[in-house]
């Protein structure tokens, strides 16, 4: 059965646990779940202070951002969650996409520190150290084309065969129309909401891109005049027809 292996091979670069530094900021909230008022325990100032010592941008969320910030997809989210331990304080942190998509998670941060701001400070700095870790640094997402990822090896169109036949998508009514909006590495594609439905990333080919819905990752091809997100489920090509205005 034909893989599609130049896209697994370009997607390991595209994951920020496996050193992606493609996220220009983060934006760190001013009050979490499990406490009362904003900034309580200065837990959104440390969380500042770590993730810029970690290399990161940082903004609050109820600041005003510079222009080359205005894109929040190319921003991640900034969260502490509190986890249950008994007699005990335990944090990790979590760093979310625009799609609300988990992008990383911190080791867990635990002390038995009896006074509370004394035991999140401790249990907050400890879980950055699996952070300060990842050596962040901003870096403008790039697109190796598959004719390299391959070593110059002669890419095959992707397309339904008869080894191989695409499963349609059966879809009883018109797909839902979505709009494409421009980025640094290709576009993304967002319904009415507007929310973001697809990330096209681009290739060498202008009727190709490596694409990502949720959890599913393939590609966004041009058929007969139609675009269609091809991906596999359980070993089986699934062909997904999309709506797309460019």
């Amino acid at each position: 059965m034909r893989k599609l292996v130049f896209v697994f091979v370009l997607f390991s670069s595209f994951c920020f646990a496996q050193n992606s530094n493609n996220y220009k900021a983060v934006i760190v909230p001013l009050k979490f779940d499990f406490i009362r008022t904003n900034n309580q325990y200065r837990l959104c100032t440390m969380s500042k202070m770590n993730l810029n010592k970690a290399g990161f941008t940082v903004f609050y969320a109820n600041e005003i951002l510079p222009k080359e910030y205005s894109d929040r997809c190319e921003l991640l989210y900034y969260d502490i969650v509190k986890e249950n331990a008994f007699l005990a304080t335990k944090f990790h942190v979590e760093l979310k996409d625009c799609s609300n998509n988990l992008i990383y998670k911190s080791d867990s941060g635990y002390t038995k520190e009896k006074d509370t701001e004394l035991a999140y400070s401790k249990a907050l700095n400890a879980a950055f150290e699996s952070i300060f870790k990842l050596n962040y640094k901003y870096e403008k997402m790039t697109v190796t084309t598959p004719a390299v990822a391959l070593k110059n090896e002669v890419v095959p169109a992707i397309a339904p065969s008869t080894t191989n036949a695409a499963v349609q998508v059966e879809q009883t009514t018109a797909p839902e129309l979505l709009y494409a909006q421009a980025t640094p590495n290709g576009y993304q594609l967002v319904d009415a909401s507007p929310k973001v439905v697809f990330k096209l990333y681009a290739t060498s080919r202008p009727d190709l891109y490596i694409a990502v819905k949720g959890n599913n990752q393939g590609v966004f091809i041009l058929k007969d005049k139609q675009w269609f997100f091809d991906y596999y489920v359980n070993e089986k090509l699934i062909s997904e027809k999309v709506a797309v205005k460019f």
